[in-house]
């Protein structure tokens, strides 16, 4: 064992916050980074008038229209640990970029709104981090506003999600009431509003407020002792193993827009969420966080993160070793050495150079055209291989091409890199060589076709050829008159066959026409 490796690794807190959109998941990142020093004031995502954007938005699309469409990165020190923060996009539309960030995480912060509790984007999220098994902890959002009764958001957890909830403060009021958060582990009520000189915590004792103090007689405490004396006797109790095991969620009450119950709960948090911890490799082998050797894996691709240089990022999960400059690795997928001499982490928007980093740590690596979304990387002789990251078939088709036939090198190198990041599938027609794009949700055609204007200025037709359910053939089995107008054939970029029918019904027919050749949903 490397104990000073170790030492290391055990300060290290890399999580996902998760949530649907709008339930205020970016400003709650924001901030996390305000109280980690990385920035001085917090932007919301709806202040488009103001200029004062959220910082994790970067993206000049994501500014303009106040949403997330990528997942961004941070890194900040707190309380002497190295937070990692992965900010997903709510939309569903971006859900494949959401659940292979989920596959880089440690654990897991659900941002719900407190008036509209559990929404779908967030039970299809969930449903992933249960699959991985990965704590997640709970922050019931926007307790300024009026919203639901606690214990029903509470319960809610088990009905809906079917996970145990424990509640680690009680909010006293909400809305234009809300007087503060009793919090149940230090045994004190913050306040939301202290008067000035008057210190915004107050000490309790035996649940009892000190004589003097403006909860003293409160009819909104008292009926707050009453909820907390019913959780106490109803509900669950705190259970480290059972949270780290992803059976129960710690649930914390706050705003974030207000900047109340976010500290309480970063500190907390930090407290409770785990370590960086073991990762599969080789099919059936567990590699330890302070194996000597480094490793990681590729889990997000991001093309002009920094507009005036035109580059492009391989965000990489640590998950064993040390990453120093200059160290050479091997890319598993092709057996290349790469030597790693230029590599970043994010302190806000802010990119700074890695001098180090260890199992947690997620670096950025300035990228020719070497990697690839789910790549492995290990440096020393023995191979080291992470299991594949989740893809998505897509279900929504168009076809594209350049407005101006004389930019065809902008359109085919933005085309190229974008479809890199992962968010949209590229196809060619089999007969005509047509490019005909594939992506989960609508939403992602119009941030495609946006960045080819404003980052390659390569404008593009597009016109739908609506849902199709895409089936792969094998080559041997194919014969190109097999095609039809309710069956498209293409190819994907690796070269490969596929049919795109026009729904189910022709896919039946086409079963029963040729009931000896075999599709699949995925190579």
């Amino acid at each position: 064992m490397n104990k000073e490796l170790l030492d290391k690794v055990n300060k290290r807190r890399t999580f996902a916050i998760i949530s649907h959109p709008d339930a205020g998941k970016t400003t709650i990142t924001e901030q996390m980074l305000l109280l980690g020093g990385v920035i001085r004031s917090a932007g919301t995502v709806k202040a488009r008038k103001t200029g004062n954007y959220a910082t994790s938005d970067w993206m000049e699309i994501e500014k303009k229209r106040g949403i997330s469409v990528t997942s961004s990165v941070m890194q900040f020190e707190y309380q002497g640990k190295r937070i990692n923060i992965l900010d997903t996009p709510g939309h569903q539309d971006f859900s494949e970029d959401t659940y292979r960030t989920l596959m880089a995480v440690d654990a897991a912060v659900m941002v719900i709104d407190s008036a509209r509790g559990i929404e779908p984007q967030t039970k299809k999220l969930f449903k992933v981090v249960r699959q991985r098994g990965i704590p997640v902890f709970t922050f019931m959002n926007k307790l300024d506003r009026d919203g639901r009764e606690p214990l029903d958001l509470v319960a809610e957890l088990e009905e809906v999600l079917g996970i145990e909830g424990v509640a680690m403060n009680w909010p006293i009021g909400m809305g234009q009431s809300l007087l503060g958060l009793y919090d149940l582990a230090n045994q004190r009520v913050e306040l939301y509003h202290p008067e000035e000189g008057q210190d915004r915590f107050i000490a309790l004792a035996d649940g009892k407020a000190p004589a003097g103090s403006p909860l003293a007689d409160d009819p909104q405490f008292e009926e707050t002792l009453g909820e907390i004396e019913l959780l106490e006797g109803a509900g669950a109790s705190f259970d480290r193993a059972k949270v780290l095991a992803g059976q129960q969620t710690p649930v914390f009450f706050g705003s974030a827009l207000t900047n109340f119950g976010v500290e309480t709960f970063l500190e907390q948090f930090v407290d409770l969420a785990p370590a960086p911890g073991e990762h599969e490799v080789n099919g059936d082998e567990e590699l330890k966080p302070d194996d000597d050797e480094f490793s990681g894996f590729i889990f997000k691709i991001q093309a002009n993160m920094n507009p005036q240089h035109r580059d492009r990022i391989a965000f990489v999960r640590v998950c064993s070793g040390e990453f120093s400059k200059g160290l050479d690795v091997t890319l598993a997928r092709t057996g290349k050495q790469v030597r790693l001499n230029n590599a970043v982490e994010f302190e806000s928007s802010a990119r700074v150079q890695v001098s180090e980093a260890v199992a947690g740590d997620i670096v950025g690596l300035y990228d020719t055209g070497n990697f690839q979304i789910g790549d492995s990387i290990y440096a020393g002789k023995r191979k080291l291989e992470f299991p594949p990251l989740p893809e998505f078939t897509p279900e929504l088709f168009m076809r594209v091409s350049p407005k101006n036939v004389m930019k065809q090198k902008s359109f085919h190198k933005g085309m190229n890199q974008l479809v890199q990041e992962g968010a949209v599938q590229l196809y060619r027609n089999y007969q005509t060589d047509d490019y005909i794009l594939g992506a989960v949700g609508q939403l992602q055609f119009e941030v495609f076709q946006y960045r080819m204007k404003n980052e390659y200025n390569s404008e593009v037709e597009m016109t739908s050829i609506g849902h199709r359910v895409a089936r792969w053939i094998n080559p041997d089995q194919l014969d190109p008159k097999m095609s039809s107008s309710r069956n498209l054939l293409v190819k994907d970029r690796f070269g490969n066959p596929l049919f795109l029918f026009e729904n189910a019904f022709a896919e039946r027919w086409f079963h029963d026409k040729y009931p000896d050749v075999e599709l699949t949903e995925k190579l």
